[in-house]
C-alpha cells in the first residue's frame, strides 16, 4: 500500500512499554482492594487506576483518557451480579469518577434477585410469538415492499424493549470498568452502552453471547430481505475519549451456524461486537481479541455520520473467525496498526473481508499481519465503495510484505484510494515490523492477561 505523507515518528517497543508483571504486593485484601501491577516504564501502578499512556492512539488526544482514576472510596465498587453492576453505574447524568471492579461472569439476563430470565419471560404479556409473527409477515402474503407494521410488530417491539431495559448497562462519564484478574470476569448476554459521555475505560473483560430474542424482519433490506437484531456487546454512540483494552469478544457459545432460516434468510440474533457510531470520537482499541462473529466493528453508522469525528486507533488486536467489519470505516481518520488477522474459517465463520474503507474514510493501515489459508484470495482482504482511502505499508500476508490495495484494485472496479489527508502521530507501541505478531499477540491480548 502507498505510504502516508510522513512516517509516524514515535517508535516505542511494545514489550518495553506494555510489559505488566505482578509484584510481591499484588494481593487482594477485601472487596475494595486492587491488584498491584508494574509497568516497566511507569513503575508500580494500581491496575484499576491506570490511565491511557501518552500518545497511545486517538484516545490520548487532548485531555487524554483517565476514566475513573480519581474515584474516591465511596465510588469504588466490586460487583458480581447484574443488580450490583446497575447500582454501581448509577445515573448516566452523574459524572462523579467511579471505578467498577467486575469479579466473575455477570449474566445480564437475570432479574434483580438473580433469577435467570429467558426470551419467554421478556415476551410474556406482550402478545408476541414467533409463529404468529412469521404468519403475519410472510412475504408470500404480506409482500416485500414495506416494513412490518400492526399487532405482531408492535408486540415484537414491546418484547424487545423489555429485554433492552434488562440487558443494557448505561455507562456514565469518568468511569473505569475492569475485570478482576483471576476471576474470569465478564458480561454475558449484555450490552455496555457508552452514549454521549466522555472519558471511559473498559478493560480485562470477556463479552459473550449478546443476543437479541426478537429480531425484526425487513423485506426491503437487500434483494431478499434480512433479519436485523439489536445490541452490540459494547456500543459507543456520541462517546469520546474511550479506551477499550485487553477484552475478549465472542458469540460463544451460540454460533451463527446454529441459527435457523425463516423466509429463506438467516434468523440473525447477533449485531456488532464493538461499534463506534453517532459521532463518537477519540477512541483507542488495543490488545483485544475479536472472535467468532459476523458484523464485528462498525465505525460510523451511516455515510453521513459526523465529519471531523470518528477518529479511532486500532492496534495490537487479534481478529479470528471474523466474517467482516474488522473494521468497516466511514468518514473518520482511522489508524489500524500491528493487528493479527487470522482468516481461516472457524465455527462456520468464513471471511468476506477484513477492512472496509467507504464514505471518504481516511484509513492508515500499517504493520499488520494476515495469516490466511492457501485458498484465500488476497484481493478479498479489503473492501470499499470507491470513495474511501487506505494508505500505509509494512503489511504482511503469511510473512510476505504485500500491497493489499493494489491486489484489491486489480480485482475491483470501485478502487480504494491510496492517499490520505492526515499523518498519524499518536503511535505509542508501533512496531516497525509485523513479523512477530502471529506468535506474540495470541498470548498477550484479550481478557485474563492482565495480572
Amino acid at each position: 500500500m502507498a505510504k502516508p505523507s510522513q512516517r509516524p515518528s514515535h517508535r516505542r517497543s511494545l514489550r518495553r512499554r506494555r510489559a505488566l508483571v505482578v509484584t510481591a504486593a499484588a494481593v487482594v485484601a477485601g472487596a475494595g482492594a486492587g491488584f498491584v501491577v508494574m509497568n516497566a516504564n511507569a513503575g508500580t501502578t494500581d491496575l484499576y487506576h491506570q490511565t491511557l499512556p501518552a500518545k497511545d492512539g486517538w484516545a490520548s488526544s487532548g485531555t487524554g483518557t483517565t476514566g475513573g482514576a480519581k474515584a474516591d472510596a465511596a465510588h469504588t465498587f466490586t460487583v458480581s451480579t447484574r443488580a450490583e453492576l446497575v447500582k454501581a453505574l448509577g445515573s448516566v447524568s452523574d459524572t462523579t469518577p467511579r471505578i467498577i471492579k467486575v469479579t466473575g461472569t455477570i449474566d445480564a439476563n437475570t432479574d434483580d434477585s438473580g433469577k435467570k430470565l429467558t426470551c419467554a419471560d421478556y415476551s410474556s404479556g406482550t402478545g408476541y410469538s414467533l409463529s404468529a409473527y412469521l404468519k403475519a409477515y410472510d412475504p408470500a402474503t404480506y409482500g416485500t415492499s414495506k416494513l412490518p407494521s400492526g399487532t405482531q410488530e408492535n408486540a415484537r417491539a414491546a418484547a424487545q424493549a423489555k429485554q433492552a431495559k434488562n440487558i443494557t448497562f448505561k455507562v456514565p462519564a469518568n468511569t473505569t470498568i475492569v475485570g478482576v484478574p483471576g476471576t474470569k470476569a465478564g458480561i454475558t448476554g449484555g450490552m455496555l452502552q457508552i452514549q454521549n459521555v466522555d472519558n471511559v475505560i473498559v478493560r480485562n473483560l470477556t463479552f459473550a453471547a449478546t443476543e437479541d430474542c426478537f429480531p425484526q424482519w425487513d423485506p426491503t433490506d437487500g434483494s431478499s430481505g434480512n433479519w436485523n437484531s439489536n445490541y452490540d456487546a459494547v456500543t459507543l454512540r456520541g462517546a469520546s475519549h474511550v479506551w477499550a483494552d485487553h477484552n475478549t469478544f465472542t458469540d460463544a457459545p451460540h454460533f451463527d451456524s446454529a441459527n435457523p432460516k425463516y423466509f429463506g434468510r438467516e434468523y440473525q440474533i447477533h449485531d456488532g461486537l464493538l461499534d463506534i457510531t453517532k459521532g463518537s470520537d477519540l477512541v483507542t482499541v488495543e490488545r483485544n481479541q475479536f472472535t467468532n462473529h459476523d458484523k464485528t466493528m462498525l465505525i460510523g453508522s451511516s455515510d453521513t455520520d459526523s465529519v471531523g469525528k470518528l477518529r479511532v486507533s486500532i492496534h495490537h488486536n487479534v481478529w479470528q473467525g471474523i466474517v467482516q467489519r474488522a473494521p468497516l470505516t466511514r468518514i473518520g481518520q482511522v489508524h489500524i496498526y500491528n493487528n493479527l488477522y487470522d482468516t481461516a474459517t472457524v465455527n462456520g465463520y468464513a471471511l468476506q473481508y477484513s477492512i472496509n474503507s467507504r464514505a471518504k474514510a481516511q484509513v492508515v493501515a500499517e504493520g499488520n499481519f494476515w495469516k490466511i489459508p492457501s485458498s484465500q484470495k488476497i484481493s478479498k482482504l479489503l473492501s470499499g465503495d470507491g470513495t474511501g482511502s487506505v494508505a500505509g505499508s509494512g503489511n504482511l500476508v503469511n510473512g510476505t510484505e504485500t500491497d493489499l490495495v493494489a491486489a484489491y484494485n486489480a480485482a475491483n472496479s470501485k478502487k480504494i484510494k491510496t492517499t490520505v489527508n492526515w499523518t498519524p502521530t499518536l503511535t505509542a507501541g508501533l512496531e516497525t515490523s509485523a513479523k512477530n505478531l502471529a506468535t506474540e499477540l495470541p498470548t498477550t491480548t484479550g481478557a485474563g492477561v492482565l495480572k
